[in-house]
């Protein structure tokens, strides 16, 4: 008689003799074939026994805890479920016996092959991100815009820049909005590569990176019960694993309406980090990246099961990909008072001239220490020669040199 024993593992088999052996008799099989220590397991019949936590919540799995009941008291058949939870380590050694997956077609796969390509999915409790701070100038400029222009009826979204330091604390200094277009329920980024290439550019010159994803949600989105759409996970995933940061973070910015408030509504932000299993199942293609209108927006759809708990599925909710990092804020080197690309009004030198009047009771180099600025300025620099030299003195807080002055002034003029 076969038995499938599950546990944290997964699905492995054991054979018997015979049907009537007792509990112990059980536990010593189990020991023999999946070297799994007598002293070390609980067995059950309820799968929920995978779920437990605490030795008191073992102590709650009763019905295979007695050694001498055996085993035809539990209407065990051929190829019934055990549940097994153990403590220690392990090596899963399959048995000797092979399975072929296609009949006479392709290798034979042993029982360590079909286990190695069972994939997890659970929760990720520790972020590699130890906290994440906005600068409260950048945050504010973004939150403003979606709330006061957009009043949160569309999507809006931008890539975050700044620094990550040693211990994991992700610093937001600037965020730059790219062309796109958004919907109710979807954000559609259109990826500007020249664009991005001055970006980077500036970014490197203040001694910054791109660390993260920020978007909003809708008001309509506020009704519904989940933390991110399917279409949500697989935009930040996506951002994600093309990063390569470990550190990186998806930011979410949401209007709350508060019923018992009389309907009174703050701007809320969370952040969090895509969960490594996220990213591995969207690097290898996991994802069912077509949204049917019929699909739950909770769920995300796998092309393949994976193992969520005890269960095989292809529909996990997304709160298991989300890590949730702490959000704190700070006072950076740049100001965000600078008109702010691929909005509704195209900014123009007329802009550069309104600001560079307003601030002119400030040191030149204070004047230009805005990222919205300096991209401006760059899409008529030279990208190996004078932006360096600029974002180097914005970083260092030093005087610009003076023909840099006088042709962004000249620039301004000719407005």
């Amino acid at each position: 008689m076969m038995l499938r024993i599950r546990s944290r593992d997964g699905l492995e088999r054991i054979t018997i003799d015979n049907p009537n052996i007792t509990i112990s008799q059980l536990q010593t099989i189990i020991q023999t074939q999946l070297h799994i220590p007598i002293q070390n397991q609980t067995l059950s019949t309820n799968q929920n026994l995978l779920l437990s936590k605490t030795h008191n919540d073992l102590n709650r799995f009763t019905d295979m805890s007695n050694p001498n009941t055996p085993l035809s008291t539990l209407n065990l058949t051929h190829g019934s479920i055990i549940f097994l939870i153990y403590d220690g380590e392990r090596r899963v050694i399959g048995p000797a016996t092979a399975f072929s997956p296609a009949g006479s077609f392709g290798r034979k796969m042993t029982m360590d092959d079909l286990i190695a390509k069972q994939m997890r999915v659970s929760r990720q409790e520790t972020p590699h991100c130890e906290s994440v701070s906005f600068d409260r100038d950048c945050a504010d400029a973004f939150q403003r815009y979606v709330n006061e222009t957009l009043a949160f009826a569309v999507k809006r979204g931008g890539f975050m820049y700044g620094r990550v330091s040693e211990d994991g604390r992700v610093e937001v200094d600037f965020i730059y909005e790219p062309p796109q277009q958004g919907l109710e329920e979807n954000l559609v980024i259109f990826r500007n590569p020249d664009e991005e290439k001055v970006v980077e550019a500036i970014a490197l010159g203040l001694g910054m990176r791109k660390v993260g994803f920020i978007f909003t949600q809708t008001v309509s989105q506020d009704k519904k019960d989940f933390t991110m759409s399917n279409r949500e996970v697989i935009q930040a995933v996506e951002f994600h694993a093309e990063s390569g940061l470990k550190e990186w973070v998806t930011a979410v910015v949401k209007l709350e309406v508060n019923e018992e408030m009389g309907g009174a509504a703050d701007v809320h932000f969370e952040a969090f980090q895509m969960s490594d299993v996220c990213v591995k199942l969207f690097k290898e293609g996991w994802f069912e990246t077509e949204i049917k209108e019929e699909d739950d927006p909770k769920l995300s759809k796998m092309k393949k099961d994976v193992v969520v708990g005890v269960k095989d599925t292809k529909e996990v909710d997304n709160d298991f990909f989300l890590v949730v990092v702490k959000i704190l804020d700070h006072q950076g080197p740049l100001s965000s008072t600078f008109p702010i690309e691929n909005r509704n009004t195209q900014v123009t030198m007329r802009a550069l001239k309104n600001h560079l009047d307003r601030t002119k009771s400030l040191p030149f180099v204070k004047r230009i220490s805005d990222f919205h600025l300096l991209l401006v300025l760059a899409r008529f620099l030279d990208l190996v020669a004078d932006v360096p030299a600029l974002t180097e003195c914005v970083q260092t807080q030093t005087a610009i040199p003076e023909g840099y002055q006088i042709l962004i002034e000249s620039m301004a003029d000719a407005a």
